[in-house]
């Protein structure tokens, strides 16, 4: 439908729909990472400034993932019964609490426990606007919308570090990003509270929205309102879980595969360069190049997801990276180890980068579209778990055998996830 055609119908046009509504979709998620990204490199340095030890501090800066896990299911009952928007504004205002919490901790329980508050709350933003765009974007756009949903994302944790080391330059004290992630929590709670409402919006746009659009290849910047949200009465994250049994046990433990690579590849990568023997400077060259292509590639993936379906880009991913991790692990005592990982932690970007998306445009594909929090709730806490157990794995294997081999293992995973995707994919999400 032309902008002309729907101007001549008194109907607004599907662009400038999505232009309106892009910042009450994508910006309170990139304000929200930018301040976490900002935040995330300087909790060691919180907490060995109140007396902890190496390995407390990382226990302290591993509350954030432990929190996001734990947060996912009460998210996934919130959004069922209250809706995304005072979700998302709850989450932002309790995380404002645990900010104050980094500021003025008096000890290292109240630091780690704000830390925890703080994952939480991520968990209840990432799942409310996964839960949204669920239930408002048509299957032609989905994959591209949930691609730049992980885009803004991503945006955010790979420029929040820089912020933070151009604020603490400036100020001299690291409690600077603190403040600044507290400024990016207050300008979203305002975005989602005084802005239009997307949910609002996409349901008065839906049924002309719906019913001439075309799929244009242009890129989509917003979530495509297409049709009301028929939000019924939640099940129960519980009744939900054992309802979807089936497919979170298998397309579900495929993402979680998937995550565990994902994970392992910013574990491995540090510390295969340390291993060599490589200096600081040239180990977050190598890892910063390999963020980059990365992150280049976000857009591509939901793309090849629209056009062509999941797998296609669900299997490359996996294959690369898994055979990058394999390929690398034979690569330790060899005369050119550097070469070798540079050249491998490149095509663990292109894999992760093809990667994105995917796990929240399948979640989306999975869920029940009348009442999809609870399920998406489950969803993500098995793809957290996964990102979750394969830094340990790693840790653990290499500490009793070699980070050859847990670099081999986690290979092995990521080929075992492609096998799953391939089996399962198909099953649980047929093309439509």
């Amino acid at each position: 439908m032309t902008p002309d055609a729907s101007s001549a119908r008194g109907e607004e046009p599907i662009g400038r729909i999505l232009w309106r509504l892009a910042p009450m979709i994508y910006g309170p998620t990139i304000l929200f990472a930018l301040g976490e990204g900002a935040v995330i490199p300087l909790l060691p340095v919180l907490a060995s400034a109140l007396g902890a030890d190496v390995p407390t501090a990382a226990l302290v800066a591993s509350a954030l993932v432990v929190g996001q896990l734990c947060g996912n299911l009460p998210a996934g009952w919130a959004v069922a019964r209250i809706g995304e928007r005072l979700t998302m504004a709850i989450g932002g205002a309790v995380a404002l609490v645990a900010t104050a919490g980094l500021v003025w901790a008096p000890s290292l329980g109240v630091l780690a426990a704000s830390v925890f508050v703080i994952g939480m709350s991520a968990a209840a933003f990432g799942l409310a606007r996964h839960s949204f765009m669920t239930t408002r974007v048509p299957l032609a756009f989905r994959a591209r919308s949930l691609s730049l949903l992980g885009g803004t994302f991503r945006l955010g944790m790979f420029v929040g570090p820089f912020v933070a080391a151009a604020l603490i330059g400036l100020f001299g004290d690291p409690r600077a990003s603190v403040w600044f992630f507290g400024g990016c929590l207050v300008a979203a709670v305002l975005l989602v509270l005084l802005g239009p409402d997307p949910e609002v919006e996409a349901a008065v746009s839906a049924p002309r929205a719906g019913r001439d659009m075309e799929d244009t290849g242009e890129a989509v910047t917003g979530a495509v309102p297409v049709r009301p949200a028929r939000r019924e009465p939640g099940t129960g994250v519980i009744r939900t879980m054992w309802r979807h049994r089936g497919v979170l046990a298998r397309l579900g433990v495929a993402a979680a595969s998937l995550s565990a690579v994902r994970s392992a590849r910013q574990v491995v990568l540090p510390l295969w360069g340390v291993s060599i023997g490589l200096d600081a400077q040239t180990i977050a060259l190598v890892v910063g190049v390999s963020g980059a292509i990365d992150f280049a590639l976000f857009y591509a993936s939901g793309q090849v997801m629209d056009r062509f379906g999941r797998l296609w880009a669900a299997l490359p991913a996996m294959l690369l990276m898994g055979l990058g991790f394999i390929a690398l692990s034979f690569t330790h005592d060899g005369d050119q180890a550097a070469m070798w990982f540079a050249l491998f932690a490149a095509v663990l970007g292109v894999g992760n980068g093809l990667s994105s998306g995917i796990l929240l445009t399948l979640g989306a594909d999975a869920a029940p579209q009348s009442d999809p929090a609870a399920f998406l709730g489950s969803w993500r806490t098995l793809t957290d778990a996964g990102g979750a157990v394969a830094p340990l794995l790693v840790s653990a294997v290499a500490a009793a055998l070699s980070l050859s081999i847990a670099t081999g293992l986690m290979g092995a995973v990521g080929l075992l996830g492609a096998i799953a995707f391939a089996r399962w994919v198909p099953r649980f999400v047929p093309r439509r």
